[in-house]
């Protein structure tokens, strides 16, 4: 009788090639990397790392709340910007929506839009009260203060304002570029992946300096990949 698999139920696969599949995982490896090392075929490494993935996104979505001092910003992820408007709004591009706590982690969220009642509903669902706001001047963050948040610091970049005393959103900004550089490598993502992506880069980035495989193996050890 086989042994059962203590990471993936009903798995084709054994525990040993769970193990080295998220060990290659961890250190990006490319999935044809992957079955070159494993002897496992393209298919079988896709459907599992898009399960580590999904299973690395439902942590990071209970990583809250936030509190302390706390970044946030949006950005825009997708091809090179196409013929049409710029900044916010720009055509055929991904809205991401972060938090950054200073000092701490990152949380971010797909959003359809910058408005003030999208922004601040996240905002306001992963910030204690008692946090301190950094922001830009977007007029979605407007109102902070009004809806219960005691201090909400802002720097103007449509004036060349990066910082101001405390005020700056350099930490989510670094987040931002973190996930370019690194997402640049997949040579393009579909708008359906793109989620199980950016929580791959949140967890990553919130973890750096720790064992991730150590961590991967936790998650799945506690729910099993079905």
């Amino acid at each position: 009788m086989a042994r059962r698999n203590r990471y993936a139920n009903r798995a084709r696969i054994s525990t040993w090639q769970v193990r080295q599949l998220v060990r290659y995982f961890v250190l990006d490896l490319t999935a044809s990397q992957m079955a070159l090392l494993t002897g496992c075929n393209r298919h079988t490494i896709n459907r599992y790392v898009r399960a580590f993935r999904e299973r690395i996104a439902q942590f990071c979505e209970t990583q809250s709340p936030f509190g302390g001092e706390v970044e946030v910003d949006e950005s825009y992820f997708g091809a090179r910007r196409i013929k049409g408007k710029r900044g916010r709004g720009a055509y055929g591009k991904t809205i991401v929506f972060g938090i950054f706590q200073r000092n701490g982690q990152v949380y971010t969220e797909l959003v359809p839009d910058c408005r003030k009642r999208t922004l601040q509903a996240i905002i306001r669902g992963k910030d204690t009260l008692d946090s301190v706001i950094y922001s830009d001047g977007w007029r979605g963050y407007n109102g902070l203060v009004d809806v219960g948040y005691g201090k909400h610091l802002r720097v103007d970049h449509s004036k060349d304002e990066f910082v101001r005393g405390r005020a700056h959103v350099n930490g989510i900004e670094g987040f931002w570029g973190y996930a370019k550089a690194r997402l640049v490598r997949f040579r393009g993502i579909s708008k359906r992946t793109s989620y199980w992506h950016l929580k791959d880069c949140e967890f990553r980035f919130n973890h750096r300096g720790q064992n991730l495989y150590q961590l991967v193996l936790r998650m799945l050890r506690k729910q099993p990949l079905n």
